[in-house]
């Protein structure tokens, strides 16, 4: 037999080839309506559609049932192949097995994120996903949004005031502040009244650079200020300063909790209201029913 031309082959449909599949197997058109959830008029019609098809009447009517013909078996392996074929790859998009699955997860995150987050789901994905490799882009929130469009990240962390439309995004956790300083610095810890926080040295991250931030802004909005001394790019190597220096900083909680005690820190509470933000996890829309993508936005959710 030939092979099929473009013209014949847009004739079949996954319908029509799941019909033969069942005449091949059972040979009553019944039980093949019965298993497909068809009438055995479609049936009929199908097979009418198929013997057109095919250029052969592929099965003939005899007292117990359809006999297939020599074209039809011949047509069995090659049509089972086929649709076992399609059957696994659109169960492979619906389906993710971590212990077995490869590749590197890209995610866009600043160093708050990298230092809360990133320990927790790297340690998460070498137990349950020893395959996947984890890497991280430095990216603001902007270039993190760009990122995704871009496919250059399948995943990003951190405070997003606006999600973009082609976004989807998970709030993990709600962050708030904490102010950390050496404990001969910070001698009432964990209080600290205005004045003595306005009269102190003070240091601050600041990614994109510069000397002001949320802090000051809400210290103007009290008419207040602070002297800032030293900013830096990131909260590790701020922590470190200020172990060294006696300067104080005013960092996410989740930062403070985990490494100011590393650094021989206390903290304080803000002697100002500083409102809290979300922390949340953004991806591409295009990636909304991916299962890989599915699974490690649950390896990022706080149990």
């Amino acid at each position: 037999m030939s092979d099929l031309s473009d013209s014949e082959l847009r004739r079949l449909d996954l319908t029509l080839l799941l019909v033969f599949l069942g005449l091949i197997r059972y040979r009553k058109a019944a039980t093949v309506a019965l298993e497909l959830g068809l009438t055995q008029s479609a049936i009929s019609q199908a097979l009418r559609r198929l013997r057109d098809v095919f250029g052969d009447e592929l099965f003939l009517r005899r007292p117990h049932g359809m006999e297939p013909t020599a074209t039809a078996l011949a047509l069995e392996a090659p049509v089972a192949d086929a649709v076992n074929a399609l059957r696994g790859a659109l169960g492979a998009t619906r389906s993710f097995d971590p212990a077995t699955a490869t590749g590197v997860v890209r995610v866009a995150a600043l160093h708050a994120e990298q230092a809360v987050l990133i320990p927790f789901f790297f340690a998460r994905l070498r137990l349950l996903a020893p395959g996947l490799t984890l890497s991280i882009l430095p990216t603001g929130r902007q270039d993190a949004v760009q990122a995704l469009k871009d496919d250059r990240a399948d995943l990003a962390l951190g405070f997003f005031r606006d999600i973009p439309e082609i976004c989807s995004g998970q709030v993990l956790f709600t962050e708030s502040y904490l102010v950390a300083g050496r404990p001969d610095i910070l001698t009432k810890a964990p209080n600290i009244g205005l004045d003595a926080y306005c009269a102190a040295d003070h240091l601050l991250t600041a990614p994109g650079g510069g000397n002001k931030g949320v802090v000051d802004n809400h210290l103007t909005k009290i008419g207040r200020e602070r002297r800032v001394l030293l900013s830096l790019p990131a909260f590790l190597p701020a922590l470190a300063a200020t172990a060294e220096s006696g300067a104080l900083l005013t960092l996410p909680s989740r930062v403070a909790h985990q490494f100011a005690a590393q650094f021989g820190l206390v903290t304080a509470w803000p002697p100002l209201e500083l409102p809290s933000f979300p922390v949340s996890v953004l991806w591409h829309r295009r990636n909304e029913t991916d299962p890989m993508t599915r699974w490690l936005r649950t390896q990022l959710a706080p149990s």
